[in-house]
């Protein structure tokens, strides 16, 4: 059985590929007990996406799986496919976990990116399930580059938002953001809490882009097949972590709900309610609780 049997393949724009799995009630793909895989990306619901124009396509994360990532190979050679490289959003698990189906093909990725694959081989090799072997970026950039993929030129930008490394891609001919983990719904996981400040202020720089959607690599499946979520999603999750920083002495803070605390966007429309980020949620509070801030 494949592990990519459930993945679902959706079209948002003309050349535009978004390959979903996840958001199951009560399927897990991988253990019953607690792992990266199921309770970090599959429950959550999770994407990665392609560019393709012509016979050349650009993939951007190699999704959770070696299985994933043949399943999109596949489908992009059914599209005629000949040429492909390979765009990785930021160094977890869940966007680097098919590179080996990309073995043959150029990796490219931010220099922190590719710094940090180096230095975390060894516990990618030791998650559940084991990510072995780590196959590394063939090509770096720093800060800002541009590909072109056919006829289609696309932006690679860093951001340190949710990851120091992360890297998201523009794509000025349909004003659409590819976001990586930068922003998520229904909330941004924080896995770098000391960076939090840091991480808004990169979101007011992200805010400034020229763009008019967004596609997450964490979000609903159907808003994402239908195009994306407006630039207020980067205004919802900026919002998100300034009323943690501010509420976090609060004594109330442990018992409010995540629906209880997003609820000024919920009712806004900015984001959307999903109940497993209620998980995600807590996490982000004990992460803030016992980060050790610069004074």
């Amino acid at each position: 059985m494949s592990l990519a049997e459930t993945m679902r393949i959706h079209e948002p724009y003309p050349g535009l590929f978004a390959y979903y799995d996840g958001r199951i009630l009560g399927k897990r793909l991988h253990s019953d007990k607690p792992n990266w895989l199921d309770d970090g990306a599959y429950s959550l619901g999770v994407a990665s996406y392609a560019i393709v124009s012509g016979r050349e396509a650009l993939v951007y994360d190699t999704h959770i799986s070696f299985d994933h990532a043949r399943a999109i190979r596949s489908h992009l050679s059914s599209l005629g496919v000949t040429s492909i490289r390979v765009v990785l959003s930021h160094w977890h698990t869940d966007h680097v976990a098919g590179n080996a189906g990309f073995i043959d093909c150029p990796i490219i990725s931010n220099t922190l990116t590719r710094n940090t694959l180096i230095e975390k081989r060894k516990v990618l090799a030791e998650k559940d399930p084991p990510i072995n072997p780590v196959v590394m970026p063939t090509e770096t950039f720093e800060g800002e580059t541009v590909l072109q993929v056919g006829d289609i030129t696309v932006t690679l930008m860093q951001f340190d938002i949710h990851s120091a490394d992360g890297t998201i891609l523009l794509l000025p001919h349909l004003g659409v953001l590819l976001a990586g983990d930068t922003l998520e719904d229904s909330v941004t996981y924080i896995s770098e809490p000391e960076n939090t400040a840091r991480h808004i202020a990169e979101l007011d720089r992200l805010a400034k882009l020229d763009f008019s959607r967004i596609l997450p690599n964490h979000g609903d499946e159907q808003v994402i097949a239908s195009g994306g979520y407006p630039p207020s999603l980067v205004t919802a999750t900026r919002d998100y972590l300034t009323r943690l920083l501010a509420r976090l002495d609060h004594p109330d803070l442990d018992q409010q709900s995540l629906e209880s605390f997003i609820a000024p966007e919920l009712a806004a429309g900015t984001l959307t309610y999903f109940a497993p980020y209620e998980a995600v949620h807590n996490q982000n509070i004990a992460a803030l609780k016992g980060a050790k801030f610069d004074e």
